[in-house]
């Protein structure tokens, strides 16, 4: 087999010397503390790190800029209301290591691409606006001024507004987001991709629905009265850590944990609590009772399966469905007919394990259902979330105390950024109040969400990208495509804080931003700014930095927009004059164009902030009615020789934010170019652990290929396998997406592995 030429968007295909343990079973202890107080040791001086911990996730302090897991509503651990990979992500961003211009003459496009993403990532904050001519090799610094004149030449140059893609990075704040599309859409487009479409769209179409809003309905405080908490799909122990607390606190007050996964992870079998001594020295609290290892794309036929057996026991909550829902005599002639038979082999759970969880649910009312990626990410997403709402609907558990859906989001602002507008198809409100309060049509025409837009620029219908945060090319799926239609643009820009691989993936001509992050302090006219964010439970609340500025030559994400506007649009309606001398007039712009942020200013500048209205969460729902729908499930279309691959994270990262080369808790080190197999499955293969394979996907008839990925021995069901992102993203193909959210699969695809020959 030749070898192929690689391209500068793709990942390093460098090994870096695998190391093998046993997997964990318990998440959390004070070594996870050691290995927190570690990264921040190496990135900053300890007294600077310190002074930022002692204000993460406490009132009036900094909102960590990882997971939208919710803090306490009412008071907060003093010892650290943080997890071991917020303390990561807060290294990273107030890292002490800075690029400077002269950094940037001596490493060129190509050295840098050469580099892991680890290795990027890991070089620094960047301290000043940064170009890169066409043609040239190397970026060099630019003035604020000159930048956004560049892009505003660029953006007016266009022969429709709809050439330029806007997109948004789920760590930005609510007065940046709103300001971001309100000028988007003076400037003529709704072209607003966000991250979202990527992982929650299929929540949100799903519950939107049927329950009437894409947001789950519980609240903290709910776990603690739960008596079944299923969680779906998803690794807390890695992605939303101080949730295990949370699971905990249930556990102790008599909850029964139910957890649907592919494979063992250690952070839903057992968590041990650095910050409880009797933890520590006793060891660990138990937290899953059930374990489902369902294969991949399997989670709609277990959910069918539950709800058949519930609906023949008659385990339903009759009241409940009859006042408050509607299409339960449509939904109960489908169940009942479903063939059980033909649904246990797709989801690979023994029928008797199945029947212990309906025996249980059939006794409770008070249920969560919590899940992630791992349920959002497949072509029958939206159905099986769907399904999700059916059970809770059967058993009344919604619009109750410890009870309801919990999907969790995995950035910090993700959900807040979609609150104040960044959709590509505004609501009917939105417009409406845009036209009232600025005196400005909004575009009728829907936008492009994250696939449309890549396939727009590498059809050429797009020629100008913008990215507020984010590194949107190690986070789409298709690496080579994406990076095709990026290089097709005329302009490339990025408000970022570090080097990311997307800057080094660009268009003829490209800019870094860079501006302020959470931990930074935002000083305008004297006085202190914060900003604001939505996290995964609907509860609005400040953030406010306590670190000087590194660089005098850094914007806040709103000063960026404001004067991008301004530069843009000369005889614009909107004061953006206003908004640069103080975020209250932002505040007061949302309050009155968006529902629900009555009195914005007043109560974000309380202790606690606010929840938004939730008509999932008082039972409102659609005209006061939920709605029950049905679906077929039909298996993946996959011969004997092929795999359904899933990308996941390590516990070493976030997003594609890459702190380390550890997954400690999975036993893997010092490596990410490795696939996860089940031991029967690499028999047939005639394969060992750390034999070397590439990886390929043909879907559609065209070949894409991660070569060089590293066996590694796993609990997970025969025929799947799993991988890293952003390393295998180059195997998601494009045009493979969820029905509905068009949503990446990520979670189902289909793969063929072959051995790596010696001569290769």
């Amino acid at each position: 087999m030749s070898k192929r030429k690689k391209h500068d968007s793709e990942t390093s295909e460098k090994l870096t010397g695998i190391k093998l343990g046993k997997a964990q079973e318990v998440a959390g202890g004070l070594k996870a503390v050691g290995i927190a107080l570690k990264h921040v040791n190496n990135e900053m001086p300890i007294a600077k790190g310190l002074k930022v911990l002692n204000k993460l996730n406490q009132k009036k302090g900094i909102d960590c800029p990882g997971c939208a897991w919710p803090d306490p509503d009412d008071e907060r651990s003093s010892l650290g209301e943080y997890c071991e990979n917020g303390v990561k992500a807060i290294a990273e961003e107030a890292t002490a290591k800075a690029l400077y211009p002269e950094f940037f003459k001596q490493n060129s496009i190509q050295q840098l691409a050469v580099l892991s993403d680890f290795e990027i990532g890991k070089k620094g904050r960047i301290a000043q606006p940064m170009y890169l001519k066409e043609g040239n090799e190397n970026y060099e610094e630019i003035s604020w001024d000159a930048a956004f004149s560049l892009i505003a030449q660029h953006l007016n140059n266009l022969a429709d507004p709809d050439e330029a893609i806007f997109y948004t990075s789920g760590r930005t704040s609510n007065e940046a987001a709103f300001l971001y599309q309100l000028f988007v859409r003076e400037f003529g487009t709704n072209n607003l991709p966000d991250c979202s479409n990527m992982c929650h769209e299929s929540s949100g179409k799903a519950l939107g629905q049927t329950l009437g809003i894409g947001k789950g309905s519980v609240k903290l405080e709910d776990f603690e009265k739960a008596e079944v908490i299923m969680v779906m799909g998803q690794n807390p122990g890695t992605n939303h850590p101080r949730m295990l607390n949370a699971l905990k606190k249930a556990k102790r007050n008599g909850a029964t944990i139910i957890s649907v996964n592919p494979v063992k992870e250690a952070g839903l079998v057992s968590f041990n609590d650095p910050q409880e001594l009797k933890t520590i020295i006793g060891g660990k609290t138990k937290l899953s009772d059930y374990y489902l290892q369902v294969k991949l794309n399997g989670d709609q036929a277990l959910l069918q399966i539950i709800n058949h057996l519930l609906v023949k026991q008659d385990a339903l909550d009759h009241a409940f469905i009859q006042n408050k829902t509607i299409g339960f005599e449509q939904y109960q002639q489908h169940i009942s007919h479903i063939d059980v038979e033909t649904l246990l082999p797709i989801c690979g759970i023994p029928l008797s394990e199945i029947e212990k969880i309906v025996a249980l649910l059939a006794k409770k009312s008070k249920i969560i259902v919590c899940w992630a990626m791992g349920l959002t990410q497949h072509y029958n997403a939206v159905d099986t979330i769907k399904e999700v709402v059916n059970l809770l609907l059967l058993k009344g558990s919604i619009a109750k105390a410890g009870a309801g859906t919990c999907p969790v989001r995995g950035h910090s602002n993700v959900q807040g950024d979609r609150t104040v507008g960044i959709v590509e198809r505004p609501p009917k409100a939105l417009a409406d109040n845009i036209r009232k309060n600025f005196g400005f049509e909004v575009p009728e025409k829907h936008g492009y969400d994250v696939v449309n837009s890549i396939k727009a620029m590498y059809e050429g219908k797009a020629k100008v990208f913008f990215a507020m945060g984010g590194n949107f090319l190690s986070a789409t799926p298709d690496t080579l495509y994406t990076a095709k239609a990026l290089e097709q643009c005329t302009l490339t820009v990025h408000v970022s804080t570090k080097l990311n691989r997307s800057h080094l993936v660009h268009g003829k001509e490209a800019l870094i931003l860079p501006c302020l992050g959470r931990t930074d302090q935002d000083v305008v006219n004297g006085k202190d700014q914060f900003v604001t964010v939505e996290n995964s439970m609907g509860f609005v609340h400040s953030s406010q930095g306590v670190l000087p500025p590194f660089s005098d030559k850094l914007l806040s994400e709103p000063a960026i927009v404001c004067r991008l506007a301004k530069a843009t649009i000369p005889d614009s309606k909107v004061n953006w004059d206003k908004y640069l001398e103080s975020y209250d007039h932002i505040r007061d712009e949302i309050e009155h164009n968006i529902k629900g942020f009555d009195n914005y200013n007043k109560r974000v500048s309380a202790e606690n902030g606010f929840y938004l209205p939730n008509v999932a969460r008082s039972g409102n729902f659609i005209d006061g009615k939920a709605y029950f729908t049905a679906a077929h499930c039909e298996a993946l279309n996959v011969n004997d020789e092929d795999f359904v691959m899933m990308t996941l994270r390590s516990h070493d990262q976030f997003n594609t934010t890459i702190y380390g080369l550890d997954d400690r808790y999975r036993g893997i080190y010092n490596e990410r170019r490795v696939i996860l197999m089940n031991k029967k499955d690499m028999q047939r293969l005639n394969l060992k652990a750390q034999d070397k394979v590439n990886i390929y996907n043909d879907h559609g008839g065209i070949e894409r290929l991660a070569p060089n990925f590293v066996v590694v021995p796993y609990d997970i069901p025969v025929g799947c396998v799993g991988t890293y992102f952003p390393e295998a993203n180059v195997l998601v193909p494009i045009d493979a997406t969820a029905l509905q959210s068009n949503t990446p699969t990520s979670k189902s695809v289909i793969v063929r592995v072959v051995v790596v020959e010696e001569s290769e």
